[in-house]
Parts: structure tokens; sequence; C-alpha cells
């Protein structure tokens, strides 16, 4: 039996959303799913980082809630199925039946106002992922942006308002997610979080020097808090580009990374994502029709059905359901 294999960041083309129950020139429809065998996929609100004041905050937080609304009315019942929690997503696995989630990636949609995470998680998002590129008002970004007029560091990693942020998403079940935060600031949320946390979408830092990977300090504290790091198939954070500028990875360089990370924090803490149709696409995982390329590749390393499917989804699941076990 193929392992539950969730994809736990895609992003979707918006405002303009092309029918994704067919074929479509994007990475992720329903039939690229079916044929790779994916079994879920997390659809992603993403606002990208803009100006800092009640205009921006607002145009924010409207785009991200019309993107959850959006991404959860994609999924029909009968085609697909919208899951907000782990025990649904394993029954519509059961059923045959490919599961749609949604999440939030960037906290600037949150402006001033934590009332807002209570509502993202109303509409189904199962996390948030504090910054995207450039700081917000919660926390750093490790990759700060010049146009923004951003310091390298603004806060020293989180701020007040990032703090209260945590503890409000640790209340209400929705997991933190450190990808695109600073070192200092995932550094912070791991420590303040009362339950384990995320990096969906990175790759290490000793293989690739990146911005936005995870050195091993950093996994060490994944572990230590008993979370999970996910590499992702974004080829400029697995390989350094070539002579020519340009960067190609493919495969068995994401293999690499996830190897990388098991060594240094055991398999329990390591996950795969792909950031399809936001900048993910490498040699053999170049769209969800060829998601068995990874699977074959850690089977080809020795890797059996139980841990390939620990990296697919088992690892994931197993850290939501803490966050989702220690809300209230």
């Amino acid at each position: 039996m193929n392992p539950l294999i969730i994809d736990t960041h895609i992003d979707i083309r918006w405002p303009e959303t092309p029918d994704w129950l067919s074929e479509t020139a994007q990475c992720v429809d329903l039939p690229k799913m079916r044929q790779g065998g994916m079994s879920a996929a997390v659809f992603i609100a993403y606002v990208g980082q803009g100006a800092r004041d009640h205009a921006g905050h607002a145009a924010a937080a409207a785009r991200a809630e019309a993107m959850l609304r959006h991404i959860r009315a994609r999924a029909d019942g009968v085609a697909a199925r919208f899951c907000e929690t782990p025990d649904e997503v394993e029954a519509s696995f059961a059923a045959g039946i490919p599961a749609v989630l949604s999440a939030v990636e960037n906290g600037y949609a949150m402006g001033h106002d934590l009332g807002r995470i209570a509502q993202w998680r109303r509409l189904g998002a199962i996390y948030l992922t504090l910054t995207h590129d450039g700081h917000n008002a919660l926390a750093d970004s490790a990759r700060p942006r010049k146009n923004l007029n951003d310091p390298e560091s603004e806060h020293g990693g989180l701020s007040p308002l990032g703090r209260a942020a945590i503890a409000e998403m640790n209340r209400l079940g929705l997991m933190l997610d450190c990808s695109h935060v600073s070192k200092a600031g995932m550094m912070q949320a791991a420590a303040l979080s009362r339950v384990p946390i995320a990096v969906t979408h990175t790759a290490c830092a000793t293989l690739c020097a990146h911005p936005r990977n995870l050195d091993d300090e950093q996994l060490d504290m994944i572990r230590m808090v008993g979370g999970i790091a996910q590499v992702t198939a974004v080829a400029s954070f697995l390989k350094a580009p070539g002579a020519n500028g340009v960067t190609q990875a493919s495969v068995t360089d994401l293999v690499d990374h996830v190897e990388h990370a098991i060594r240094r924090i055991g398999l329990d803490h390591v996950g795969i994502s792909s950031d399809f149709d936001g900048g993910g696409s490498v040699v053999g995982w170049a769209n969800a029709a060829q998601t068995q390329g990874i699977t074959a590749e850690l089977a080809r390393r020795g890797y059996g059905a139980r841990e390939i499917g620990l990296l697919w989804s088992g690892n994931f699941l197993r850290v939501w359901r803490q966050v989702l076990r220690g809300a209230g």
C-alpha cells in the first residue's frame, strides 16, 4: 500500500484560480495529485510583505481570508475533502479521497490584531508561517527587505507582539511554522512555544549556505522541542549555483538534505515538502505527478515503508496532534 503522502506547502495562483479539478499548467492540481499518489495538500494563503500601516495590514488580512475561503471551497467533498484534523486526513486517505488543507503564510496579515488568529482557525487554517521575506510586526525575517528599509535585525528575533501571537496560536491549536524567520526568531519561538514547532519548507545550511536554510544548531533545537524540519524542493536551497549562475537541483540533492537532517536529529523530526507553485521544482520532482520519484529515491537508499511513511506524513501528523492536544 502506498504511504499517506502530505505535501505541506503548496502555493496557489491568486486572484486567477484555474479549475484545479482538471489538468492545469500549475504544478499541483487534482489529476497530478492522483497520478503521483499525493494523498493530501496544504494550500497556502500567501501574503507578500508590504507597508506596515493600517491600509497595508487591512489589505493583507482581506487577501489571506479570501484565499482561505477559496481553498476551502475548492474541496467539493466528493472529488476532494477539506480537512481540519489529522483524523480527518487519515479518514480521507482510507476512503481514497484526496484531502485539501490550508495555512497562512506571513503573519504580516495579522497586523496588530491577535483576533485574526482565531478567524484563521475558524476558516480551517492549520498553521501560520510567522514571517515571509521582510520583517513584520511579529518577528525578524531571515531575508530582510532592503527595498522596505529593513535593518538586518529589527526586533532581535521576536517582538513582544510576536510572543503574544505564539501564545495565542498555542491556545487555539494553530501550528507555528518558522520558515522564513531569522535564526534568532526561530530559536526564541521554539523555546517559547508550549508545543512543538514546524519549519515546513527549508533545507540544511551545512550542505547549502542559503539564508533560508537551517544550520545544525537550529536543527538541534527542532529535535529538542520535538518539532519537525521539512526539506523542500527549492533548487537554490539545495545546491549552490553552477558556473553559469544557474542552480539545477534534483531529487538526489533533496534526499541528500533529508539524510543530513536525519543523521543530525533523527528520523522522527524530518519531513518533505515541495513549495510547488511558489518556486519549488527539482529534476525528478517538478510537479505533483512525479511525487513517487521521491519515494523511489528513499527506497533506493534503503528506507522501508515505515520510515518513508514518517517522512511523508507521520512526523507532521504527530506534531500537529501535539499542537491540538496542547490547545486551551
